[in-house]
Formats: structure tokens, sequence, C-alpha cells
């Protein structure tokens, strides 16, 4: 489908939506790589299991 310069003008939506999701999962991850890292220092203090 190819739309001329004045209907591609008038298409809206679609970019802050996807940025939007992208900084929402990226702190997802964040927060999960952070509860992995505390969660293996515990293990490893209660352990004493030091590389």
């Amino acid at each position: 489908m190819l739309l001329s310069k004045q209907e591609m003008l008038e298409v809206k939506g679609g970019a802050l939506t996807a940025a939007l999701f992208n900084a929402v999962v990226g702190g997802f991850k964040f927060i999960f790589e952070l509860g992995q890292t505390i969660g293996s220092s515990i293990s490893r203090l209660i352990n004493k299991n030091f590389c």
C-alpha cells in the first residue's frame, strides 16, 4: 500500500505508544536484573560461597 505525501502527513499515533512500551519493558528488565543480583548476593552470603 502506497500513501501520498499528504496522506503520510495525516497519519497519527504509533510512535508514542512504542516509546512508552519500550520504556516500561526496560524498567521491568532493570527491576528483574536487580532482583537477580540481590538474590544471588544473599545466596552467596548465606552459603558463604565467595568467588
